[in-house]
């Protein structure tokens, strides 16, 4: 089994690769092309976490993929990560194991690059500001999907700490990031001034008001991904033109602001416009003014974690990367 750790990744798979698989993956689930049972979620409410269990097979590349990831909020003050997680890829047309990776900067890269594939189809093409709320361990590569796609003039940093909004953007500095930063500590004034904004946080109420929203606004949640987690008001939702999701089966059982705005009557599934790959697939029209109010909610599934693990292996076969070991 080759056994390729989190540096190792880094160094050979970036946003535009993870982009470029994951619109592969979602040709081939709309083409019914992949297996993917529902993932499995244990809560530890005493720490506030919770460990995802999340199994996938591509049943034309006879490969398969479990990730395991666990969330602990409360970690870095241990000085460890809040996201952990490994994935388990195995050939499926004899079984073997074949691969075990890191699975912490994926699971953030695929999520980026998720938002990134729908800020490509559902943003203005002239957006040129955008706010990212919550500067957390997930923001960072939601900051890379929007850039890869966008022009962006100038990132907004919301964070309840200001000093680790600053912290971040001075990250994104250090990365390359060739873009200006500002930390606002008024959400509203930088809910106003957005035209895309990412919101990344596990909030069980909403982080902003949908009146602040602008006409032409799109928006990323990516944050909340359990019933009672909220990161996006029912007044964003309404006033939404179009409602795209990455999983509808998924945001049906995890995406808490949905589900709270369909329990509460006034909201129903039957009002989100597309998944995400049907807009790849051109079966739905992604945005088509500029005055449509968009949002992406994306909860994530295996088949997601399933095209990053098989671009991972392939670069770390080509490039002599990872560890052989016998197990």
């Amino acid at each position: 089994m080759l056994v390729v750790n989190e540096k190792q990744i880094q160094q050979i798979y970036k946003i535009h690769n993870a982009i470029q698989d994951i619109t592969e993956m979602l040709k081939s689930k709309e083409a019914g092309k992949i297996d993917n049972p529902h993932r499995t979620v244990l809560e530890f409410p005493e720490h506030e976490a919770s460990a995802l269990y999340m199994p996938s097979a591509d049943l034309i590349g006879k490969v398969s993929v479990v990730k395991i990831v666990t969330i602990f909020p409360n970690n870095p003050v241990q000085g460890k990560q809040t996201t952990q997680g490994v994935m388990l890829l195995s050939d499926a047309t004899n079984g073997e194991h074949i691969a075990m990776m890191n699975a912490s900067y994926l699971t953030r890269l695929r999520t980026g690059a998720l938002s990134g594939i729908a800020t490509d189809l559902l943003a203005k093409k002239n957006s040129r500001v955008l706010t990212v709320i919550g500067t957390g361990a997930m923001a960072f590569e939601q900051v890379l999907g929007v850039l890869a796609v966008r022009n962006i003039e100038k990132i907004i940093l919301v964070n309840r700490t200001p000093e680790k909004a600053q912290a971040f953007g001075e990250k994104l500095l250090l990365f390359g990031v060739d873009v200006s930063f500002e930390v606002e500590i008024d959400v509203a004034k930088a809910v106003k001034q957005a035209n895309i904004i990412c919101c990344a946080t596990r909030s069980k109420e909403p982080v902003f008001n949908g009146s602040d929203v602008r006409p032409g606004t799109h928006i990323n949640g990516v944050g909340s991904y359990l019933p009672h987690m909220q990161e996006v008001d029912e007044t964003t939702i309404k006033r939404a033109d179009k409602i795209v999701v990455d999983d509808l089966a998924g945001s049906k059982e995890e995406a808490g602001e949905l589900m709270h705005a369909a329990e509460s009557g006034r909201w129903s599934f039957d009002d989100v416009h597309a998944q995400l790959g049907e807009l790849i697939m051109g079966n739905k029209e992604g945005r088509q003014s500029d005055e449509e109010i968009t949002f992406f909610k994306s909860v994530g599934a295996a088949y997601f974690d399933l095209a990053v693990a098989k671009g991972v292996y392939t670069k770390v076969k080509n490039a002599g990367v990872g560890v052989e070991v016998e197990v």
